[in-house]
């Protein structure tokens, strides 16, 4: 079995079939992983939740913000925005099968020896503490408590990790983290407004203290293999050692990236002009 991982596909199912054909991808032998964001912004979210569910055991992904987005909105606890293209999902005679299918994926994957996750593992937690925490946010969506989540996942706050955090605060920041996070301290202090990649951000839009999640040097996991989606800005260029940037922004004009696991080719599909 080959397990190939994509970057975040966002509705854009076309030039994931295209990557896919390329590399003779047979889901009785081979196994296709996403980074999250399944869904949202492009043409086809409801094909491409279709796809993935139908490839049963031959897929599966962690939870990007869009597609836990598509889960709040679905729950009622949220208005869709002007951006998103999600009514045909909300719309669909097998909404609740999809709906239920995409709650039950997970935050966080162990595949061999990588880990996967959407957004990032902050400095100041090992792989064990972001498995463990994911854990604990996976048992609330997948409990009678998940609408509970829906109503309080939005905000900023807190935005920095403490073990006291008990409740929707503590599953709050465990979702920022580790789906929204890009820059933060070396204490994992959160910074949530800049989105830019780090040489394209004005030194006066950030606090000397923050930085892309992934540089600091003392970070607990930097041994470890870690396989990210999420920050498009990155335009999946080399992040530093045991890091694999997967987001290449297809669904804002860049590529989609698919990567062999086994072998650590990496096959892209540009974006039709």
């Amino acid at each position: 079995m080959t397990d190939y991982v994509v970057g975040d596909i966002q509705g854009c199912l076309a030039p994931l079939f295209k990557l896919l054909d390329r590399v003779d991808f047979e889901p009785s032998s081979d196994r296709l992983i996403a980074v999250g964001d399944l869904v949202n912004r492009g043409p086809q979210s409801l094909a491409t939740l279709r796809f993935c569910k139908e490839l049963g055991s031959a897929f599966t992904s962690v939870l990007g913000n869009h597609d836990l987005h598509l889960l709040a909105i679905s729950q009622g606890v949220r208005r869709p925005t002007r951006k998103d293209t999600l009514d045909e999902i909300l719309d669909a005679p097998d909404r609740e099968e999809l709906l239920d299918w995409l709650q039950q994926l997970p935050l966080f994957l162990s595949i061999g020896e990588y880990s996967l996750v959407h957004a990032g593992i902050p400095p100041n937690w090992s792989i064990s503490t972001a498995a463990s925490m994911a854990r604990e946010v996976e048992a609330v969506l997948q409990s009678d408590r998940a609408n509970l989540y829906f109503q309080h996942m939005y905000g900023d706050q807190p935005d920095s990790w403490s073990s006291d955090l008990e409740g929707p605060e503590r599953w709050r920041l465990i979702t920022n983290y580790l789906t929204r996070m890009r820059y933060c301290s070396s204490s994992g202090q959160l910074e949530l407004r800049a989105k830019t990649a780090p040489k394209n951000t004005p030194t006066d839009q950030l606090a000397a203290t923050f930085a892309p999640w992934y540089s600091h040097s003392a970070r607990l996991a930097r041994q470890d293999k870690i396989i990210f989606g999420h920050w498009a800005a990155l335009e999946g260029n080399n992040c530093g050692e045991n890091l694999y940037p997967m987001d290449t922004g297809y669904v804002w004009g860049g590529a989609m990236r698919l990567m062999n696991l086994d072998s650590g080719e990496q096959h892209h599909q540009p974006a039709e002009s």
